[in-house]
């Protein structure tokens, strides 16, 4: 009787735990199905559908029509005809508001930038400090292509921020083509807000390590920064690298300067550059980057790299004028470009483009500084403003065939230079 009474206590607890097991299982299910529409729900609502029948969102169906019709032209070809580039992917509010030619005159300065997709992340901290329109082109090859596409619309359509002020460019390979990533739901599925689409991007950073791409493709910079220049609609352009910080405030110390002074076709204004360390905070004005210089935490742009190329900027004048950070900004000094300074600068929507045949390591910047020099413009160097980079550049940081790409596209400067001879005859100045 005793064992009998033992065995159905037993059953009776067996029973209880098989039930509370299943309703576990049934709930887990529950919760996975729940999960499961509410993910499908937010990747028919990011790519799914068109017009405004199957959600109240018109404008974000608006969004996916007007990203729909640029994949739909087929982009257009670059003067090389080996990259295909399609202008204004994503358009940002701010340009879809606005008509070409319509800026108001008080928006003067625009921000342009490159990247790949590996280093996009970069755009979050730059939106932050910028606050106003910015342009970016991306390079993207092979699958990339289409997580590119994907991923930028992705953050138009989450950050808000983003939405009000960045256009987005994406120039690929001309075998390539760019397409709406419609059957990708498993790999877009967990995007839900933008925290998680930068958490995505993050996936992706250094990928690759500098300018090496997988399939060994060049990466064409001064294309990209012609692409993302061309998309701005401002009188005046500023135009880094995505891993760059410019000072804060810049774009209203910058407009109070220029609607205060009479404005010369001829003059382009330097931002001095410098490097920090990765764990440093990022310095907001002079006064905090002078405090950081001074203790070694911050140093000039490529100081180990190539110190020649960022030593024209006479960075000790700079740094001892001017340091209280209450001053409105204005120009410091002004001075004549010598080899082989490639100087980061604010210049007018007129100032000759990059050219595009430099690609990868080497003469990119520096073979555009020095048609600036030759066509007669001087470089006036800012008060207070300036950019800084993420890190400190060391040599062992570079890709493998960073020399073998320097060697070569110092020949091509050779040949760039000797053309400008015959573009601007009536020059007198050499570089």
């Amino acid at each position: 009787m005793h064992l009998s009474k033992k065995c159905s206590v037993f059953k009776v607890v067996l029973s209880a735990l098989l039930i509370v097991a299943l309703l576990q299982l049934f709930y887990l299910s529950f919760l996975s199905k729940f999960h499961g529409n509410q993910q499908r729900y937010r990747y028919s609502e990011l790519f799914g559908g068109s017009g405004g029948k199957k959600n109240g969102h018109p404008e974000k169906n608006s969004r996916k029509e007007r990203l729909r019709f640029s994949l739909s032209t087929g982009g257009i070809f670059d003067n090389s005809g080996q990259y295909r580039v399609y202008k204004n992917l994503i358009k940002s509010d701010f340009t879809t508001n606005h008509k070409p030619g319509s800026i108001p005159s008080s928006h003067v300065l625009a921000l342009a930038t490159h990247t790949t997709i590996n280093n996009l992340h970069h755009l979050e901290s730059l939106v932050e400090r910028w606050h106003n329109p910015l342009s970016v082109a991306i390079f993207a090859h092979g699958q990339d292509v289409k997580f590119a596409t994907a991923l930028v619309y992705a953050l138009s359509f989450f950050c808000p921020q983003i939405q009000s002020l960045v256009d987005f460019h994406l120039v690929c390979l001309s075998g390539e083509m760019a397409s709406f990533p419609e059957q990708d739901r498993e790999h877009f599925a967990g995007l839900e807000d933008c925290a998680s689409v930068f958490s995505r991007l993050e996936t992706h950073r250094d990928k690759y390590k500098n300018y090496v791409i997988s399939g060994n493709v060049s990466y064409p910079n001064n294309l990209l920064r012609n692409v993302a220049r061309g998309g701005t609609e401002s009188s005046h352009i500023l135009v880094i690298d995505i891993d760059m910080m410019p000072s804060a405030d810049l774009h209203q110390q910058f407009e109070a300067m220029i609607l205060g002074r009479e404005i010369a076709s001829d003059e382009v204004f330097v931002l001095p550059a410098f490097e920090i360390r990765h764990a440093r905070k990022m310095p907001g004005n002079k006064a905090e980057l002078v405090q950081l210089y001074q203790v070694g935490e911050v140093r000039p742009f490529y100081e180990e790299l190539c110190s020649r190329c960022q030593a024209p900027t006479n960075y000790s004048r700079w740094v001892n004028s001017h340091v209280r950070g209450s001053e409105p900004l204005e120009v410091g000094y002004t001075l004549t470009w010598v080899d082989p300074w490639e100087p980061f600068y604010i210049g007018p929507h007129t100032v000759p483009l990059y050219d595009e045949n430099f690609k990868q390591y080497g003469f990119n910047r520096i073979s555009q500084a020095c048609e600036l020099h030759v066509a007669g413009y001087k470089f006036s160097v800012l008060s207070s403003a300036f950019l800084v980079h993420r890190g400190f550049k060391i040599q062992g940081e570079f890709h493998a065939k960073k020399d073998e790409e320097n060697k070569r596209n110092r020949v091509l400067f050779r040949s760039f230079k000797e053309g400008l001879k015959t573009k601007y005859p009536s020059s007198n100045r050499r570089c």
